[in-house]
């Protein structure tokens, strides 16, 4: 099973997305960014998608600070193909952040190429 963590302004609304995809093998959970950190550090969640107003900064801050940007991707404000997404996950990345106003878009995109990666 895939953990999956949300924080940021639109985290209720991206966890509702993914969660309405029905996607197998994805559990989904509404945080917040410090325990996030803890969870992705400890083993307890294997993914973090952050939301903020421009998807560059505040999404994702203290999971950088506090887990590294190696492990660390902002979208800001471009879309992403999936195979963009596949790539980031492949190299490692565990915590991504985007703009809320495309949630609509990105959630499901991010939860597909994890279900995938499964």
């Amino acid at each position: 099973m895939t953990k999956i963590l949300t924080g940021g302004v639109g985290k209720t609304e991206v966890a509702g997305t993914v969660t309405r995809l029905g996607l197998e093998g994805l559990e989904i959970s509404v945080s917040n960014d410090m325990d996030a950190a803890m969870k992705l550090r400890n083993g307890q969640a294997d993914y973090y998608l952050g939301t903020c107003h421009t998807g560059a900064g505040a999404s994702l801050g203290i999971l950088v600070g506090l887990l590294g940007s190696p492990l660390c991707h902002t979208f800001g404000r471009s879309v992403p193909t999936e195979e963009q997404v596949a790539a980031l996950v492949a190299d490692g990345k565990k915590v991504f952040g985007f703009a809320i106003d495309q949630i609509d878009v990105l959630a499901p995109l991010m939860a597909r190429a994890l279900a995938a990666r499964g």
